[in-house]
């Protein structure tokens, strides 16, 4: 390791806040400039939810019960808060494959040569698939409105409640892309860490109250579904968009979901850039 980045660790804590930031911010820009060398990253991302969208909409609209009614309309409204949080998490194996692929290809050895801070890599992937993610979620929302997808008020007021659940939806996009950057740094190839990266959000996003009324679930997994923090945003959208399907629960996610999903996305960017930040650090040695 050169001299120069032995001597990060010895400046003060501000200076060092303040070089990780600007690092982080470097390592953001060159991965949106490639994004917009290669639209067809942001061109694909956004084709899957679209169709998940459109499919669920009219094939499974007015055949699955939310509350009382299997009206097609009440479906509509019910399913897009689960499509957001759906189409955010599936980020996650974007942001594997990236970084294995940038692991793959020799790009994170030169990183680590440089007097730079040791997280800024992955923080900087971080950001920049947040930047993506949110791009998606626009074109995703005004594909839902297309669709006949309404939030329950249109008082103008209500825009700070609506720009509260997709904060909540990013937040959580962001959480997730953590569990990516781990398994990215975790395999070989970007091929594994694609398939690495989505197989364990299946049963994340179908054990949920996503698509389906968790009442109408077996007792042992509608519990696992009321304490999935992917439920937790999903019920904190649904009660901020105004649409149908909040269900009334026991469990304190279901209670308090604005509140358990910003917990469980700060618990899960907490737990997750720690292990992700030690493996980085312990590859580089």
């Amino acid at each position: 390791m050169s001299a120069a980045t032995d001597a990060v660790p010895a400046t003060a804590p501000g200076n060092r806040i303040a070089q990780s930031l600007r690092d982080s911010l470097v390592i953001a820009r060159r991965n949106l400039i490639r994004m917009t060398r290669i639209p067809e990253m942001v061109l694909f991302g956004v084709i899957q939810p679209v169709m998940f969208v459109v499919l669920f909409t009219y094939v499974f609209g007015g055949s699955i019960k939310v509350g009382s009614t299997t009206d097609s309309g009440v479906y509509k409204d019910f399913l897009m808060a689960g499509i957001f949080a759906q189409t955010v998490t599936f980020a996650t194996a974007g942001s594997a494959a990236g970084i294995a692929d940038d692991m793959q290809k020799g790009l994170v050895d030169r990183f680590r040569s440089l007097p730079m801070a040791r997280g800024a890599v992955l923080t900087g992937r971080t950001v920049a698939d947040l930047v993506q993610t949110a791009i998606t979620l626009l074109v995703l929302a005004i594909v839902a409105l297309i669709v006949g997808w309404r939030t329950g008020s249109a008082d103008p007021t209500n825009a700070a409640r609506i720009l509260t659940g997709f904060a909540l939806l990013l937040l959580l996009g962001y959480a997730f892309t953590w569990i990516g950057a781990l398994i990215g740094l975790s395999v070989r190839t970007p091929e594994a860490a694609t398939s690495g990266g989505i197989i364990w959000l299946f049963p994340v996003t179908f054990i949920s109250n996503a698509f389906v009324d968790p009442t109408q679930m077996t007792p042992w997994l509608r519990h696992v579904a009321e304490w999935n923090p992917f439920s937790a945003t999903v019920q904190a959208c649904r009660e901020l968009f105004g649409n149908p399907g909040v269900v009334q629960s026991d469990a304190w996610p279901m209670q308090h979901p604005v509140w358990a999903s910003l917990l469980w996305s700060v618990l899960i960017i907490a737990v997750f850039r720690t292990l992700a930040v030690r493996k980085y650090r312990s590859a580089a040695t």
